[in-house]
């Protein structure tokens, strides 16, 4: 079969399509075959070895999480599932074990989805069927930046979040979203940040108003809009360092939400603050939810780019290099 490889750490420059062995079911797993899946920035993290102390990486190393497909073969053991059902969700490299049981109990591991075909386990709730009617491409780009809006909205309990000032930081990207329209739904006032071509995308989003990250100070402009601070901001975007400054637009006793690696450290930040850093979780249910609220237009298609499995290592580089709005997803 066909797959993205990575034959040592790097960027994507050590990306390639190679031909490689058809990765065959165990106990307890699925073979799927794979008709969408997504790039993400964490595969690239994974990638640069920056991790790898944490989540050392085997090579060849086939990258890949979230995914749409078709289940193929069945592992010994393996019930509730039938060759020819469609199915979505996410899976981390098996590699990265101590990483997944934070996405799932069980964890949810794969041979990587950048490929033609990938195993799974089976008893995970961070895979489930994919609903009639919604679309392969849709499906696969959903879950990692689903979840880890759910987990931030999740955060901001409903009457914390109705009627609060919300800033988001980098909006436009995958997370941005869907926090954008959860957010906007639980009634906050979102204030969302991009370039100016991304303005009537970010308000069909839910935004209420948008700054140009790139003419203006965020932060400052932001300040300037409500000088006694806002209520909540939502980072997607800055590493933790750089939140030191930001935080101070927000109101005493306000709240920050960090979705970006690296995690802020807690003791830098004023005393009253409300601190937390989310990460994509998948508990019952969840996947199920994001497929309603795609098929019912609470969730909007954010699909930016898409890319055939052949130009999958362009696509990776495009994160790197180009402006990210939406998701950008490959079919194989």
């Amino acid at each position: 079969m066909r797959a993205v490889v990575a034959r040592g750490y790097g960027g994507p420059e050590v990306l390639a399509v190679e031909e490689v062995p058809e990765p065959r079911p165990g106990p307890g797993q699925l073979q799927v075959r794979i008709r969408a899946t997504a790039l993400n920035p964490a595969d690239l993290r994974t990638l640069s070895g920056v991790l790898r102390d944490l989540t050392p990486l085997t090579f060849p190393h086939v990258p890949g999480s979230d995914f749409a497909g078709t289940v193929t073969e069945l592992g010994a053991g393996v019930g509730g599932y039938h060759p020819g059902d469609e199915v979505f969700g996410v899976a981390l490299p098996r590699a990265t074990g101590r990483m997944a049981s934070m996405l799932s109990d069980p964890p949810s591991l794969t041979t990587g989805t950048m490929a033609e075909y990938a195993v799974f386990e089976a008893d995970t709730p961070a895979i489930t069927r994919r609903p009639v009617g919604l679309d392969p491409a849709r499906a696969a780009s959903l879950p990692i930046a689903g979840l880890t809006a759910l987990a931030l909205t999740r955060a901001l309990p409903p009457a914390d979040a109705d009627g609060a000032t919300v800033l988001v930081l980098g909006a436009a990207g995958g997370v941005g979203g869907a926090a954008v329209p959860l957010l906007a739904a639980a009634g906050a006032q979102v204030i969302a940040t991009g370039i100016p071509a991304d303005e009537r995308y970010l308000r069909g989003l839910g935004a209420a108003e948008v700054v140009d990250h790139r003419a203006v100070d965020p932060v400052a402009e932001t300040l300037r809009r409500y000088p006694d601070g806002i209520d909540t901001l939502v980072n997607l975007a800055l590493p933790g360092p750089a939140l030191v400054a930001a935080s101070r637009v927000l109101r005493p006793g306000g709240r920050l939400l960090s979705a970006a690696f690296p995690s802020p450290d807690p003791a830098l930040f004023a005393a009253g603050l409300t601190l937390a850093t989310v990460y994509a979780t998948a508990g019952p249910g969840d996947l199920a939810l994001l497929a309603r609220s795609a098929l019912d237009g609470l969730l909007p298609d954010t699909i930016g780019r898409r890319y055939r499995l052949d130009r999958a290592p362009v696509g990776y580089a495009d994160l790197v290099d180009r402006h990210v709005r939406g998701k950008f997803v490959v079919t194989p």
